[in-house]
């Protein structure tokens, strides 16, 4: 069925320059099909009038975590590896799967609100994974309309032996009842991964599966080699956490003698449509092999900053020509899936390096939001742009509002002044999902009630799950203090003003 959106101001093609005054925006089906000056042609099908909007590609969010959605605001001021523990429970908390779909609608209904057309979500199913549970994540997405890749974090070594100095600092009574619990082998978990790589291949299918291998120091290494192939059987898109802090460098070179980087390419991991989430801290080596490879750098800064992992060295990856694409991460580290406020922040923090002739600005922040997550996920051709021939994944943003008031420079207000009440329209395949600031798929206010009831049931199992992994914070921050000794490469771009 044909739509038309009719006399908005529209940010166009893959560099998002503002139209030439109003236009109407022609969709056939899934497909842009003309893009033309206001009433220039007799609108087909239906009408959506959109005088007072700025319409612009759908913002995609590279990186989340929604099994982390009744954690939002419970934790505050710890680094990663002293927080990440909570948000993984050593025992399973004991959800039903309409909670798992309460808990996944947490963080679509915010990507939507956001101006969020594409979610990618790492959702962790350990220590068991229920297919009921994972289908539910699915079927989330499916309601609320977004386009998203799910990917089942896979990872066959254990949390707790992914960093050094384990068998050193933690008591053996410990080990030993940790390491007694039983984990799902590599195969196991691959075959669990290639059924929904057969099913829910992103060719076909809005919502589809992405691999997700954990990080490398969570995997042995034919682990990765086997989620590799699979990843290029299925021609899937790749997510992997890499790098996020100065411990896991310090981690790569006692693990692998190396970077994680380094070992990664060495053992053949390093491929397009495969991006490596957070990538902070890095050195000239190392975004040279980036840029050759054709690896994205996923850039996450809101979770960057509430953990403290620093500053990505964005102006060094993007003039090397890495592919730089962006999310937020999940709700327990940021307390959202707010991709507008990705965007703040990246047109604002790297500011923060270097001379102002290299500065990134809300151009460079808001292609890598669209652009540069379409070509993280091998989809450059067909999502991140208002152009003829694309899917119509597109967010209009009301310019009846104080942050466009005056309008001088559509993107910089976009990037630096908008926020989630400026999103008034989304569209995701050509179907309107938000219309009139509200979502026409789902009942957002009975999705609320239900969240909210059925956080008070699970609060109690989370503060117990948290009180246990009490137990494991003393070893941790001791293992977290001797790598923070421990040197790194001299020239590794500074991601923090100390350690």
């Amino acid at each position: 069925m044909k739509k038309t959106i009719i006399g908005c101001l529209a940010l166009i093609g893959e560099d998002a320059r503002p139209s030439d005054g109003p236009v109407d925006i022609e969709i056939d089906g899934r497909l842009i099909t003309d893009i033309r000056p206001r009433g220039a042609k007799q609108p087909e099908g239906e009408v959506i009038p959109a005088q007072d909007h700025l319409v612009a590609a759908g913002l995609i969010n590279g990186h989340h975590h929604s099994h982390e959605g009744f954690y939002k605001g419970r934790k505050d001021n710890l680094p990663l590896e002293l927080w990440m523990n909570y948000v993984r429970p050593l025992k399973p908390i004991e959800l039903t799967p309409r909670d798992v779909y309460l808990r996944t609608m947490i963080g679509a209904i915010e990507a939507v609100r956001s101006g969020t057309t594409t979610l990618c979500d790492d959702t962790n199913q350990s220590p068991r994974i229920r297919p009921e549970h994972v289908e539910q994540v699915f079927q989330a997405y499916e309601d609320i309309g977004i386009r998203a890749n799910v990917g089942i974090t896979l990872f066959d070594r254990p949390f707790f032996r992914a960093v050094p100095f384990v068998d050193e600092e933690f008591p053996p009574d410990l080990l030993a009842e940790f390491d007694s619990t039983r984990m799902y082998s590599g195969d196991e978990l691959l075959s669990f991964a290639r059924g929904l790589a057969k099913t829910r291949n992103p060719a076909d299918h809005r919502v589809a599966y992405m691999a997700a291998p954990s990080a490398p120091q969570r995997c042995t290494e034919k682990f990765l080699r086997d989620v590799r192939r699979m990843a290029d059987e299925f021609d899937l898109p790749l997510m992997i956490h890499v790098q996020e802090t100065r411990m896991q460098v310090v981690t790569g070179q006692l693990f692998y003698g190396s970077t994680m980087v380094e070992y990664l390419e060495r053992i053949g991991f390093m491929k397009p449509k495969t991006a490596f989430i957070h990538g902070i801290w890095l050195n000239p080596r190392e975004i040279e092999i980036l840029a050759r490879t054709g690896v994205s750098i996923q850039h996450n800064p809101p979770s960057n900053l509430k953990v403290g992992s620093g500053l990505a060295p964005i102006r060094a990856l993007l003039d090397a020509g890495v592919n730089v694409s962006m999310g937020t991460d999940g709700c327990g580290s940021i307390e959202g899936t707010d991709m507008q406020n990705a965007l703040y922040l990246t047109g604002l923090l790297q500011k923060l390096r270097g001379d102002h002739t290299g500065w990134v600005g809300a151009t460079e922040a808001l292609y890598a939001a669209t652009m540069g997550g379409a070509r993280a996920l091998g989809r450059d051709k067909e999502l991140g742009a208002v152009e003829t021939g694309r899917i119509a994944d597109l967010v209009g943003y009301r310019l009846d509002t104080i942050p466009f008031a005056p309008l001088n420079n559509p993107v910089q207000q976009l990037v630096y002044a908008a926020g989630r009440a400026e999103v008034d329209l989304v569209l995701v395949d050509g179907e309107v999902i938000e219309r009139d600031g509200k979502l026409t798929r789902i009942d957002e206010a009975a999705i609320i009630d239900e969240i909210r009831e059925a956080h008070a049931r699970i609060e109690p199992q989370l503060s117990a799950s948290e009180a246990d992994v009490e137990r494991m914070v003393p070893h941790y921050e001791r293992i977290y203090r001797r790598c923070q000794c421990m040197d790194i490469a001299a020239d590794t771009y500074p991601a923090r003003f100390s350690h």
